[in-house]
């Protein structure tokens, strides 16, 4: 079985959409039900590579490669998971966060699709934000905690794997920084951007309908597992080969707004060589 992962890093706003909200934003991000993380589901992310594929490839082999009505198609596709959420911080234009048990589900995937990612995360804990270099105090939003150095050159190394913007990964060791699995959560669930946007009466020039709309930030890296059926064809290098000339792969909603545009960069860690 062949496997690829792809890693998205966000160039514009996302909006991978939820179906329902039950609290004051209107139009929430779609999120993991026990983590709140942000997530973009295997169904939206296997409708975007479809219809990308579907302009570069034709309509015959996107049946082949993702199935028809009445038959399976030769590629499985993941949900895309958050790795690295960008914070706003006094010291920095914003730092990357992840934690603990990102990484883990981070190198348990990387298992799963036959690679390799046996690196060691550091565990700070809720007052603590471990980063490469630096030493006392770490404003992250209104949080204030205790910056430490420490070990990051493995979990860096593994995740610029996922970046294929050479001026990115270089940034990484710089900005990479773990905070507690708690403080994640609660820079996932509450530290999005929402903005207003409003229906206005053409001839009026007054609202008509006003909303609030939540959105990933720019330079969000996600990452999903695309993996082919046993005993089917080189589906997957097809499907690889559309981001060899443009990289690019636009998700979500208000695609007409230039939001859900992502830098993608495919790693094929199954067998064969990366695209």
């Amino acid at each position: 079985m062949r496997t690829a992962i792809i890693g998205l890093l966000a160039e514009t706003s996302l909006h991978p959409g939820a179906e329902s909200t039950t609290d004051v934003i209107d139009l929430p991000v779609a999120r993991e039900v026990v983590t709140q993380y942000p997530v973009v589901v295997g169904s939206s992310l296997k409708g975007a590579l479809r219809d990308r594929a579907r302009h570069s490839l034709g309509e015959s082999a996107v049946e082949s490669i993702f199935g028809a009505q009445d038959s399976a198609g030769q590629i499985m596709v993941s949900d895309a998971r958050l790795l690295l959420l960008p914070v706003r911080s006094l010291s920095a234009p914003y730092r990357w966060v992840t934690c603990p048990y990102v990484l883990e589900r981070f190198r348990r995937d990387m298992r799963l699709a036959g690679g390799s990612a046996d690196f060691h995360a550091p565990e700070p804990d809720d007052e603590t934000a471990i980063a490469a270099s630096g030493s006392g105090r770490l404003f992250l939003e209104e949080l204030c905690l205790n910056l430490e150095a420490g070990e990051l050159e493995e979990v860096v190394r593994a995740v610029g794997f996922l970046i294929g913007h050479p001026l990115v990964r270089a940034r990484l060791a710089a900005q990479v920084t773990i905070i507690s699995n708690t403080n994640f959560q609660y820079f996932a669930k509450y530290g999005l951007q929402v903005n207003a946007r409003n229906n206005l009466d053409t001839e009026k020039k007054t609202s008509k309908n006003l909303w609030y709309e939540e959105s990933v930030p720019p330079d969000t890296l996600f990452y999903a597992l695309l993996m082919t059926r046993p005993g089917m064809g080189d589906a997957l290098g097809a499907l690889l080969s559309i981001f060899r000339e443009r990289p690019y792969l636009q998700l979500g909603g208000n695609e007409t707004v230039g939001q859900g545009w992502c830098a993608v960069h495919c790693l094929e860690v199954g067998g064969g060589a990366g695209a």
